[in-house]
């Protein structure tokens, strides 16, 4: 009977397979490669699968693409990222290697039509979580987090497509602040660079009190997104 899989902490996660190319967002491993047509793309994601074996079906998910493949590891009976994950990112890596492909989070690309691996997720302040997430639930078609099924968990979809949304509990009402805001979950080694270009780009930090955990930032009418990691998140 094989040994239990073990759900790695944040840092641990990243730093098992930060060298080789992959980056921890939110729960998952993933990377990007870099593909010249669909049909390199197609072959890529067939190294994987058979790199992966028996437990392709248990931990990978891809999108496969014209120019680049992003490949994506988790453990679904755990629903995070365990040492098998860690294990299966580096045989991925090494299988690609002959073929030509490279695992490589983009991270710090000079090319703009480029930009580093992110998870986006919708967070709804609300006073009475309870009341509005079955609307969400109901209009966006998702289901419970597998394992997370309370009245105030977030919610994902099923086809692991469009981002999940989180509820974040509010004291009071605040008419006049949007309520509804996107956090942007990116790579450790890309967020400082992306909360600057933000700012470059018209924006302001309205709050960094927990940096590098998140920085929230406002566009010039005030409207609000988070830029996270996992840093700050667990102590190590």
């Amino acid at each position: 009977m094989p040994e239990p899989e073990r759900v790695l902490r944040f840092r641990e996660a990243s730093e098992a397979v930060e060298a080789i190319g992959w980056r921890y967002l939110l729960g998952e491993l993933r990377t990007t490669v870099v593909v010249g047509s669909l049909a390199r793309g197609a072959q890529a994601a067939g190294i994987a699968v058979e790199a992966c074996g028996d437990d392709a079906d248990r931990h990978l998910r891809f999108d496969v693409r014209p120019d680049r493949v992003v490949l994506a590891l988790q453990s679904a009976d755990a629903v995070q990222v365990t040492d098998a994950d860690t294990a299966l990112a580096a045989r991925i890596s090494q299988a690609l290697g002959p073929a030509g492909f490279v695992t490589d989070p983009d991270v710090g690309s000079a090319d703009p039509r480029v930009r580093s691996l992110q998870l986006v997720e919708i967070a709804v302040d609300a006073i009475d979580i309870p009341a509005v997430r079955p609307f969400w639930k109901a209009v966006f078609a998702y289901v419970d987090e597998p394992g997370k099924d309370g009245p105030t968990d977030a919610l994902v979809d099923p086809l692991r497509q469009g981002p999940a949304i989180w509820f974040q509990q509010m004291d009071a009402p605040r008419p006049q602040r949007n309520r509804i805001h996107f956090d942007v979950s990116v790579p450790h080694d890309e967020a400082r660079r992306r909360v600057a270009a933000a700012v470059a780009a018209g924006g302001r930090v309205i709050y960094d009190g927990r940096a590098p955990a998140f920085w929230v930032l406002a566009d010039p009418e005030g409207n609000e997104v988070c830029v996270t990691t996992w840093q700050g998140r667990q102590d190590d």
